[in-house]
Parts: structure tokens; C-alpha cells; sequence
């Protein structure tokens, strides 16, 4: 449970989730308080007992019993509901206004009957006597709904293009509707006659005010028989006085954001008003505020629980919000617990929950050896740690670290010698990485410092104190190379005022050395008699940067000559080339002629081909190009082609010595 304060009025969040870590204050106090999606409306019934909300996705509204603290039922819709109104005293006779054009009825046990208006519609209100409904919306014409007759009347006509919301009142039954022409237009039911007009738009503007666009009627609210309130589309709520076409008070919102919903509340003389970020309650006859609330997210709705001091709101998030603010009344009677529990927090006031408990990250505990309590109720799991009872914390840092009290002391002790010798003068203290650097900047400081007396010049922010740059003097690996070819031919004068810096910096060395030795600051500090000193001329520059690149080429001719001596030195090593397998290694030129046919374009390519002989074009009867292609055999294939040859011929020429064995055999037989 939170608790937020303005104007000495206390407000209790008892919707807040499970906040970390998990104290046992905190409360539920109706389980599945929340929607799917968005919550959209919310209203409670005439008796007290049951909530009502409609949300996505997808469309549906759910009952929840007070008496129970939990949800009673749920319904799915077939559309989004605009707005609803409760026509009994419980939750038996339902009317929903649709996003399509339809009007849904429900009884006790579900959905009784649907029907259409001819426009859409965007708020309704009940007439009880007359048992009418009447539609505004999207239309200059207000439809009515006759329950008892199960009939549409005849509309009322307005003078409006569209009409935004309404409202009836409960005394007398007037009629009043808000146009986006910024009017209010007041009928009788009784002769359907318009009896009254305001002109809200003209009224709400002040001298204060600022207005870019026509407001338009956003909220409209009776209380008792005279006296009515107007939100506007641009932020400002009319309390008007219906004997008066002037408004009694005009209160604006400073945000500019439509007025949502308005309530009165009676014993304290308030009235609520609410846009999408923040509800301000204020005394109706002098518009002081009392108190203001703004939620974590947006607001669609607002309710105030009959009789009490809680506040329900619809939001654009799945949880809706539920607020007990003490000073406006008691408690419901299905939660009176929360006096006797608001009582005893401001009895024992925390400033916040998390004062009983250390964060403490898994590299903490495990220097505590703490790492078994992961996973028991010992440690709250958040974020990238968990959180532990204080008390815990220090038990076991006493017994992992006994003498922390002892180094408690001495740092105690060190932080008051400090502050002596604060008014002492301080010595420079230079960074250990770019001493020379850290020197140049605080002399820059200083002369920023003496000029800033004479006249005003704009602070710039420092090097050496900006966070972003810290590692440049803590780091070796940002050091300045002064001996580089860049900081020589880009600095050619740094060289005198180096020097100067250098005899500067083994002052203060030498300083350090003798506090550190004597243990004493000494009294005063270095002399800045020197100071940097820049030449302007330009032939000193000149002469300067000439030199420095003669130094550069003598440099560079030395290294030359060292790699020359050393390349004569080294010996050549003969290079292998390993060939793929199934190649034929004939030379680097074939390789390299290779190479140069592939760089060539397709057209030359081809006509080389058709040199070779292995490409040939011809046209064709149809009229279109055909082209012959020859592939290259490898010298593989050709080895293989020519032992085929060799085979065959071999084979014919054993064929023919056989044949000639044979005919010389059978000559010899006949023969015989």
C-alpha cells in the first residue's frame, strides 16, 4: 500500500501490485481487480454492493461482489463499449451503448435484447419517470428510447452539428446536452421544448488561459436542482449556476487535455474533476485546491464510491485503480478494516517501504557466503540483486568482518583531518597519466578564473572534472607520444612550453615528496610566476616546423638504411606451390593468360572462341540466333581418349593375327 501527500491530505494506493520487496502491508483487496487489456468504463451500483467495469481485449464487462472481495461474473461483448449505465439497484438490469450503433440489454442472467440507432453514439442518459433513454451522438438529433413501450419516440432537434454527452437531473428531470460547438443545450422532457442555452466556449476563456482551437462539451454533471458543472475539451470546468447564463467559477486543469469526468462531493463542498493525467479535487465556491492525484497511467474513467472516501478509477492499463483518501469520508463498510489500518500507519509513520531492507547483489552475498539463502524467503529477487532485511545484513557483516567498527574509526578520524586541513591552501595534485596535459588545463582554468572578475565570460565545463573523460588520466593507454611524427609537426612551439610545465611539474613532485615525508601540508603553494608564453611570430613558426621536419627526414633516411642492412642480411628461401590433384603443372604463363580470359567480357570471350573453332553461330529458319558450343577436353580426358585408341587398335591388330593362324591351319589340313 502507497501513500502520497498534498496539502497535508493523505492518499492510499491499495491497487499498487507487488511492490518489492513484498511487506506484509501489502494489501489485494479485490482479487482480479483488473482487465485484460485497457478498462474503459467503471461504475458501481445504487445498493453498494457490486463493481462494474468493461474493457478489451476482447470486449467484455465483469461484475465483481464487495461483500465476496472477488470477481462474480464475466461477459464477452461483440463490440467495444462506449458507455453503460446500471437502470436497477444491482446489477439485474444492464444497458451498454456500442461502438457500432448498438444498445445491448441485460438482465440477471446475460444478454436479454439488442437494438440499433440510426447515428453514432457516443453518451445516453436515464430518465426514470418517463422510462426514456436518450442517445446523443454523431448526429444533431437526440434519440429516445421508450422501455416501456419497447418503441422509438420522436427525437429532440438540436441546433448543434453533433452533440457529445448528456445528462439528466435527478430533481427536477432537465435535460441537458454538451455540442462541439462548446454549448450546452438545456430541454423539458415533459413539453420536449429547449427551455435554456449556454455558451460555454465564450465563458471558459480567461485572461490566463491560452487557447488554440474551439473547445467542445468533454463532461457534464448535475448536483441537486441549481447548480451544474462543464468540462471542456481544452482543460477548463464551468460551475454554473442555472438561474445564470455566466458561469460562477472557472477552474483551470494547465494541461490542456479534455475533462474526462466531474463528481461533487458533498460534506467537504469538492468537486472532482478529472482529465487523462491527473484528477484535481477543489472547493467548489472559491476553487482552492485541496488536494490532486495522478496516476502512474492514463485515465479513462473515474467513480466515487457512494458515502465514502474511496475512488475507483478505469485506466489505460490491466490493473484499475483503487484510492482511500480518508478526509473525504469513512471507509465502505465491506472494507472498513482500512480506517483502523490507516490509523495505526500514521500512528508509525516510514517514509518508505524500503527502509527495512538492503540490496545487495549476488557478488555481495557471495562475499558474505550467503549464496545457499538463493531461492528462500530470506531474499527478494529484483532486478539484477535481491533485497534482505537489514537487521540480517548487518548480523552477518559483523561476523564475516569483525573489525569493520574499527575501520568505521579510522575513516571517521581521516574525514576530520581532512576538513582541518581543508582551510589550509591545497597543492595541485596531478593525475598519474598526462601530468602535463592535467597541468595545461588547470593553467587555463586559472586564467578563465582571473579573466571571469573582469569581464563576464560563459563557464565552459572542465576536462579533468567531466566523468567522460576520466580515463584519459587514469589509463597508460591514452598517454600523449610526444615523440610521434603528428605531435611534433602539429605542436612545433609546445617544445618551450613544455619545458616550462616540465620544471613546474618536478616542483611539485618534490612538494609531494616532502609531505609525504614530514607528513604536513606545507604552508603556500608553487609560484605561477612563469606563465605559458606563445610567440605570434610568424617566422619563429615557420623556422620551427621546418626544423622539425628536417629532424623527421633524418629519421626516417636512418630507418631506411637499418632495413636496407637488414634485408641484405636475410637470406632468400625457395617457395613450394602445392597443385590440386587431377592438374598438370605447365606453366605460370598458361595461369596466367587464363586469368586475363576471365577478365574479359562475354563478347570477347565468345569471339575467341569462334577463332578456336570450338563456338559456332548460325541462324535458324525462325529468324532467332542458335549457338554450337565445343566443350575442351582436360588433359586428362585427352590421355585417357588417346589409350582408348591405342587399345582398339590393338585389339584389331590381334584379331587380324588370329585370323591369319586360322587360315594357315586349315591349309595344312587339306593339305594333308
Amino acid at each position: 500500500m502507497q501513500v502520497s501527500s498534498l496539502n497535508e491530505v493523505k492518499i492510499y494506493s491499495l491497487s499498487c501490485g507487488k511492490s518489492l520487496p513484498e511487506v506484509r502491508r501489502r494489501i489485494e483487496l479485490i482479487q482480479d481487480f483488473e482487465m485484460p487489456t485497457v478498462c474503459t468504463t467503471i461504475k458501481v451500483s445504487k445498493d453498494g454492493q457490486y463493481i462494474l467495469a468493461t474493457g478489451t481485449y476482447k470486449p467484455r464487462v465483469r461484475c465483481y461482489d464487495t461483500y465476496q472481495l472477488s470477481l462474480k461474473f464475466e461477459r464477452c461483448l461483440d463490440s467495444e463499449v462506449v458507455t453503460f449505465e446500471i437502470l436497477s439497484d444491482d446489477y439485474s438490469k444492464i444497458v451498454f451503448l456500442h461502438n457500432d450503433r448498438y444498445i445491448e440489454f441485460h438482465s440477471q442472467s446475460g444478454f436479454y435484447y439488442k437494438t440499433r440507432i440510426p447515428k453514432f453514439g457516443r453518451d445516453f442518459s436515464y430518465h426514470y419517470p418517463s422510462c426514456d433513454l436518450y442517445f446523443v451522438g454523431a448526429s444533431s438529433e437526440v434519440y429516445r428510447l421508450n422501455l416501456e413501450q419497447g418503441r422509438y419516440l420522436n427525437p429532440l432537434q438540436t441546433d448543434a452539428a453533433e452533440n457529445n454527452v448528456c445528462d439528466i437531473n435527478s430533481v427536477h428531470g432537465l435535460f441537458a446536452t454538451g455540442t462541439i460547438e462548446g454549448r450546452v443545450e438545456c430541454w423539458d422532457p415533459r413539453t420536449r421544448n429547449r427551455v435554456g442555452l449556454l455558451d460555454c466556449a465564450l465563458n471558459s476563456v480567461t485572461a490566463d488561459s491560452e487557447i488554440n482551437s474551439l473547445p467542445t462539451i468533454s463532461a457534464l454533471k448535475f448536483n441537486g436542482a441549481l447548480t451544474m458543472a462543464v468540462g471542456t475539451s481544452t482543460g477548463q470546468v464551468l460551475l454554473y449556476d442555472l438561474r445564470s447564463d455566466k458561469p460562477l467559477l472557472v477552474k483551470d486543469h494547465q494541461y490542456g487535455l479534455p475533462i474526462k469526468s466531474v463528481h461533487f462531493q458533498d460534506s467537504l463542498d469538492l468537486i472532482l474533476s478529472a482529465d487523462s493525467r491527473i484528477i484535481k479535487m477543489w472547493n467548489k465556491n472559491s476553487g482552492k485546491i485541496f488536494t490532486s492525484l495522478e496516476p502512474e497511467h492514463d485515465l479513462n474513467d473515474v467513480c466515487l464510491y457512494p458515502n465514502s472516501g474511496m475512488l475507483l478509477t478505469a485506466n489505460e492499463t490491466p490493473k484499475m485503480g483503487i484510492y482511500y483518501i480518508p478526509v473525504l469520508g469513512p471507509a465502505p463498510r465491506w472494507c472498513s478494516f482500512l480506517d483502523n489500518l490507516t490509523e495505526e500507519l500514521e500512528e508509525n509513520p516510514e517514509s518508505t517501504v524500503y527502509d527495512d531492507y538492503k540490496f545487495v547483489t549476488k557478488k555481495d552475498l557471495e562475499n558474505l557466503g550467503l549464496t545457499h539463502l538463493i531461492g528462500s524467503p530470506f531474499l527478494r529477487a529484483y532486478m539484477h540483486g535481491f533485497f534482505m532485511d537489514i537487521r540480517l545484513y548487518h548480523k552477518v557483516k559483523l561476523m564475516v568482518n569483525p573489525f569493520a567498527y574499527e575501520e568505521y574509526r579510522k575513516d571517521k578520524i581521516r574525514q576530520k583531518i581532512e576538513e582541518t586541513r581543508a582551510q589550509r591552501v591545497q597543492l595541485k595534485k596531478l593525475p598519474k597519466v598526462n601530468k602535463e596535459l592535467a597541468l595545461k588545463l588547470i593553467e587555463e582554468e586559472e586564467e578563465k578564473q582571473k579573466s571571469a572578475w573582469k569581464k563576464k565570460v560563459k563557464s565552459l565545463p572542465n576536462i579533468l572534472t567531466d566523468d567522460r573523460f576520466k580515463v584519459m588520466f587514469e589509463n597508460p593507454d591514452f598517454q600523449v607520444d610526444e615523440e610521434s611524427e603528428e605531435f611534433r609537426l602539429l605542436n612545433p612551439l609546445v617544445s618551450k612550453i613544455s619545458e616550462k610545465r616540465k620544471k613546474k611539474l618536478r616542483l611539485l613532485e618534490q612538494q609531494e615528496h616532502r609531505e609525504k615525508e614530514e607528513e604536513e601540508e606545507p604552508e603556500g603553494r608553487p609560484s605561477d610566476a612563469e606563465s605559458s608564453e606563445s610567440s605570434d611570430d610568424e617566422k619563429a613558426w615557420v623556422e620551427e616546423v621546418r626544423k622539425q621536419r628536417r629532424l623527421l627526414q633524418q629519421e626516417e633516411k636512418v630507418k631506411r638504411q637499418e632495413r636496407l642492412k637488414e634485408d641484405q642480411q636475410t637470406v632468400l628461401k625457395p617457395q613450394f606451390y602445392e597443385i590440386k590433384a587431377g592438374e598438370e603443372f605447365r606453366s605460370f604463363k598458361d595461369s596466367a593468360t587464363k586469368q586475363k580470359l576471365m577478365n574479359k567480357t562475354l563478347e570477347d570471350r565468345l569471339k575467341i572462341e569462334a577463332k578456336n573453332g570450338t563456338l559456332s553461330v548460325s541462324d535458324t529458319t525462325v529468324g532467332s540466333k542458335q549457338l554450337t558450343f565445343t566443350l575442351k577436353r582436360s588433359e586428362q580426358q585427352k590421355k585417357q581418349q588417346e589409350a582408348e585408341k591405342l587399345h582398339q587398335q590393338e585389339r584389331k591388330r590381334l584379331r587380324r593375327s588370329a585370323g591369319h593362324l586360322k587360315s594357315r591351319h586349315r591349309r595344312g589340313r587339306s593339305f594333308h
